[in-house]
């Protein structure tokens, strides 16, 4: 059986806070090569929308969220093509360096989480319904995104990554899901399929 890429719970390096990447060093090669493998991991995952560079052991603060995370949800009167598993997106992943959350609804929302270093397991998590945050691109420009729902959930997930802190810190229940019928079912919720 081939080696997990997805450092798992346990290794100490997801309970580090990550350091902050040097704005110099945004576009040299080892960030961009960091970059690249962090796109071919995510990539690799059926049921994953977003991966932090401690979950490939290393501890800078950079996340990247995969473009499918952002397609439009699929509504009941809304057939799909075909029942086949999830497409690869045409939405490009999104890079998020030194991310810093500016913004917090007061509302909160409790939804189910799952995590590509906690294998096996899901739980429900209450977090901000909306959140904003303020990083730099691929290229070191300043980006600021508006999210909710699903999107406001992944900031707030791979943030606490940066700060070493797990979904299973903040979970009200966890529940095993060895096959993963949770993400399953969520991800039919979510497009149709």
């Amino acid at each position: 059986m081939p080696k997990d890429p997805v450092v798992q719970d346990g290794d100490p390096v997801l309970r580090q806070k990550a350091e902050p990447v040097a704005h110099k060093d945004i576009t040299s090669p080892k960030i961009a090569k960091l970059i690249a493998h962090m796109k071919k991991v995510l990539a690799g995952e059926d049921f994953g929308v977003a991966l932090a560079a401690p979950q490939v052991g290393e501890p800078l603060r950079i996340f990247v969220i995969a473009g499918k995370a952002f397609e439009p949800v699929i509504t009941e009167d809304q057939k799909p093509i075909d029942n086949a598993a999830p497409k690869k997106s045409l939405l490009p992943d999104h890079v998020f360096i030194n991310p810093e959350i500016t913004r917090l609804s007061k509302k909160k929302k409790e939804m189910s989480e799952g995590c590509l270093s906690v294998r096996g397991k899901y739980g429900s998590v209450l977090r901000h319904e909306k959140a904003t945050i303020k990083a730099l691109d691929e290229q070191g420009k300043v980006v600021t995104y508006h999210g909710a729902g699903l999107i406001a959930h992944i900031f707030q997930h791979e943030c606490d990554h940066l700060d070493g802190i797990l979904y299973t810190d903040k979970a009200v229940k966890l529940e095993e899901d060895a096959d993963l019928r949770s993400a399953r079912v969520k991800l039919k919720e979510k497009h149709g399929v």
